[in-house]
């Protein structure tokens, strides 16, 4: 079983950035394609970000290309979520997810088996 756990958020003001990191323990993440996920309140879960198994792959969901950035260290078994210009409209709980071993990346939720708990991300002023 694979235990996913994402730290990182936390308040930022508009205009801001933060870093979220997705790890797990005792379990590699080098043979899984990584998802970022996100749900506000009274919204369904969405899809932000994937990057492929090899990382030669990312996606990113409209709403939040070329401000997100999603990386791989796979030395620190981590990925990185790095988010700038954030938005109010950005304020969720990111979840990040595991999926198969995978040359392409799709954002979508059924693509993934394993998912965190998620960490809380606050824009406000």
């Amino acid at each position: 079983q694979l235990q996913l756990v994402e730290s990182g958020g936390g308040l930022v003001q508009p205009g801001g950035s933060l870093r979220l990191s997705c790890t797990t323990s005792g379990t590699s993440l080098t043979t899984y394609t990584i998802g970022w996920f996100r749900q506000a309140p009274g919204k369904e879960r969405e899809g932000v970000s994937c990057i492929s198994t090899t990382g030669g792959n990312t996606g990113y969901a409209d709403s939040v290309k070329g401000r997100f950035t999603l990386s791989r260290d796979y030395a620190k078994n981590t990925a990185y979520l790095q988010m700038n210009s954030l938005e109010p409209e950005d304020t969720a709980v990111y979840y990040c997810a595991a999926g198969p071993f995978s040359a392409y990346c799709p954002i979508v939720r059924e693509s993934y088996e394993y998912w965190g708990q998620g960490t809380q991300v606050t824009v406000s002023s």
